[in-house]
């Protein structure tokens, strides 16, 4: 793909992009009233156990925790070997904003993991509207990372940016909107509308020397998690009484993390700069990523530094 060809599907990536933003808020602003169900906090499984209260849909949420700490330490991890990989190394233009831009999404997201760990938690213990506007809260920061860090790979670094600031104060306004209307319309948009994203994003390319996060993979494990989550009843009565739908909603969620945590704990270096093996762990192949034109467009940054006998011809 040639370096004009590769700017101009970019740009209509991000021209996209901002559309279906556009799109969303408009239908979240003006589409049809809906209220939450009447039933909406009767779960199936209602056990005490250990004095917990609706016991192990409270204590599933331990593994979205469990992700985010050990996310964010895989994260520290990354970028410490990040930097030791460059160190030394000839600066690439353009390389410091994609790393600050993966770093920054990736810690919402795993930030995000530990708050809805303590919101859902705190809900399933005191099912009320406003303990679920907690557990929304938490799940909204999630969401804001996770699509930031899926524009970042596919699109670009100034869209991601945009793209994390439009899903928290979207967010934000549909969450205010439900607890004080109770129109949960806003809600449904930013939840099934970003992972419809996030979908569409996981059919792009991942750009040279971004990280290689599984979108596809991610989206499988979420919609997993709404399929029990709304077969809560059934699968309870299919299992005896054992497990609850809901209860397993939590599982599948969690590891829907599993494929940003492993991203993050592949080796960084590997496109850090020249010299370097563009087929190294955590690095697409050039031939098969997105190249932009230099010095135009949103995302120059990804163009790759010449290759040894690139250089040498030139001399």
């Amino acid at each position: 793909m040639s370096t004009h060809s590769s700017f101009r599907a970019s740009f209509g990536a991000e021209a996209a992009l901002y559309t279906a933003f556009a799109g969303l808020g408009a239908f979240a602003a003006w589409g049809p009233y809906v209220a939450q169900g009447a039933h909406a906090h009767a779960f199936a499984d209602q056990r005490t156990l250990w004095g917990v209260p609706y016991a192990m849909d409270v204590l599933t949420n331990l593994p979205f925790a469990l992700f985010g700490a050990a996310g964010l330490w895989a994260l520290c991890r990354w970028l410490r070997r990040c930097r030791a990989g460059r160190r030394g190394q000839p600066s690439v233009a353009g390389t410091a904003p994609a790393t600050t831009v993966t770093a920054a999404m990736g810690a919402t997201f795993f930030l995000g993991l530990l708050l809805t760990a303590a919101g859902s938690a705190l809900y399933h213990w005191q099912p009320h509207e406003i303990t679920l506007l907690a557990d929304r809260a938490g799940m909204l920061v999630a969401f804001a990372g996770v699509l930031g860090l899926a524009v970042a790979t596919r699109i670009g670094t100034r869209p991601a940016w945009l793209t994390a600031a439009v899903v928290l104060v979207g967010g934000g306004l549909a969450l205010r909107e439900w607890g004080v209307a109770g129109q949960l319309l806003p809600w449904a948009v930013v939840q099934g509308g970003g992972m419809c994203l996030v979908a569409g994003l996981a059919l792009r390319p991942v750009l040279w020397g971004r990280l290689p996060v599984s979108l596809l993979a991610l989206v499988g494990w979420y919609g997993l998690a709404k399929l029990l989550e709304a077969g809560d009843h059934a699968v309870w009565q299919a299992s005896g009484g054992i497990v609850a739908g809901h209860s397993l909603k939590h599982l599948a969620a969690a590891w829907a993390a599993w494929p940003v945590l492993s991203a993050f704990l592949h080796k960084p270096t590997a496109c850090g700069g020249p010299g370097e093996d563009p087929q190294g762990p955590g690095c697409r192949s050039p031939a098969r990523a997105v190249l932009p034109e230099p010095g135009r467009g949103t995302i120059a940054a990804d163009q790759p530094p010449p290759s040894l006998s690139q250089t040498g011809a030139k001399a």
